[in-house]
Formats: C-alpha cells, structure tokens, sequence
C-alpha cells in the first residue's frame, strides 16, 4: 500500500488562466459569472503584470497571451483551461443563468462527482477563449 508524505498543502490560492483580450476576458466573467474585478485600476496602469478577478470563493489571475507574466506555463495558451466552479443553488438556475448571459452549453447537466465526494451535477459552457468551464452544483437532481 502506497503512503503519503503529509504535506500541509490546504487547496488552491488562485487559478491563472491566459486570455487573447484581458478587458474583453474581465467584461466576459463580470457578466456571466458575476465575476469582481481587483486591482483593475493597477493592471490598467501596467503596475500588475496580470488582472484577478473574484469568482465567488475563487480568484483568476488573468494573463494576457502578448506578454504573459513571468513566470508562466510553458506554452500559456488562450482556450487551455478548464475550470470547475462550485454553484450554490439548483441546476435549472445554472442553465438560466447561461441562457440570459447568451452563453451555450456545451454539456449538461450531467451527474458529477465533487472534490468532496458527493455526487453533484454539472453543466458545461466555454469563455471567450475557448476555456471550459463548468458549475458543478450539489443542489437538486440532474
């Protein structure tokens, strides 16, 4: 049996996404996502290399594609990401949320489990970029 060293890591900070247009990306999770602009008037100043956005409990550090703060992914590439939100409240409130922001779904709603272990359902959509992003939520029937 494989054991594990106990590393006092608790969960993620913040997630980096890399976008072709920050302002288009930062109106895009505002509108959609309710998504809280930090620091913009920082960023807009070039004083922060990136934009971070407030999504509910979950911070994005928005890079642009032209010049991507250092240091960065390998490859940082707009449309590469896929990222889970936590949704708090029923599936059919999901699916309206993204019919009023125009946004299609990709997937969904479709059984998944969450981080926690319990079984959840999750609709699927793309940002601007092409980023897959998902709320999962853990509240009603899929």
């Amino acid at each position: 049996m494989c054991q594990h060293a106990r590393v006092p890591v608790s969960g993620f900070d913040h997630v980096a996404i890399t976008v072709a247009d920050v302002d288009a990306a930062i109106a895009w999770y505002e509108r959609v996502l309710g998504a809280e602009p930090l620091h913009a008037d920082l960023w807009r100043e070039g004083r922060l290399p990136i934009a971070l956005l407030q999504v509910g409990a979950s911070r994005l550090s928005v890079h642009p594609a032209a010049a991507p703060a250092a240091p960065h992914a390998d490859v940082p590439t707009p449309g590469s990401a896929d990222l889970c939100f936590r949704f708090d409240g029923p599936v059919a409130e999901i699916l309206a949320l993204l019919a009023a922001a125009g946004v299609a779904v990709v997937d969904g709603p479709v059984p998944r489990p969450a981080s926690n272990g319990e079984l959840g359902a999750s609709v699927y959509f793309r940002d601007l970029d092409g980023n897959l992003l998902e709320l999962l939520t853990l509240d009603g029937e899929t």
